[in-house]
């Protein structure tokens, strides 16, 4: 916190700062990110069991999901929802598209 006991409100939630309110003008000011590694993760759905379940499980147990065939998958990139999709093939491999960018309020 400042030492400044009378500091503005707009100080305080940094709205008085025109510099963090700037986005890169280029693809080019983007350019010390690119090597940045991220974690993406792709959730089919979710379920909730107790232990005891869990442990009673074997190969060939079915685990029902809470979503349903062709609802959209999240797609979270450093465990931070980002965007839902669709599940795809591409050369035998599983792949995402993305359907829509989900956009959050930073806190």
């Amino acid at each position: 916190m400042s030492e400044n006991p009378n500091m503005a409100l707009n100080e305080l939630d940094g709205s008085g700062d025109q510099q963090a309110e700037q986005k890169p003008q280029s693809a080019k000011d983007l350019e010390a990110v690119y090597d940045i590694p991220v974690q993406i993760s792709a959730v089919l759905g979710r379920a909730n069991m107790q232990v005891s379940q869990l442990l009673k499980l074997g190969r060939g147990a079915v685990v029902e999901l809470d979503r349903k065939v062709g609802e959209a998958i999240d797609i979270y990139v450093n465990n931070r929802l980002v965007a839902r999709g669709e599940v795809v093939v591409v050369d035998e491999r599983l792949g995402v598209t993305m359907t829509e960018i989900v956009k959050t309020e930073r806190a």
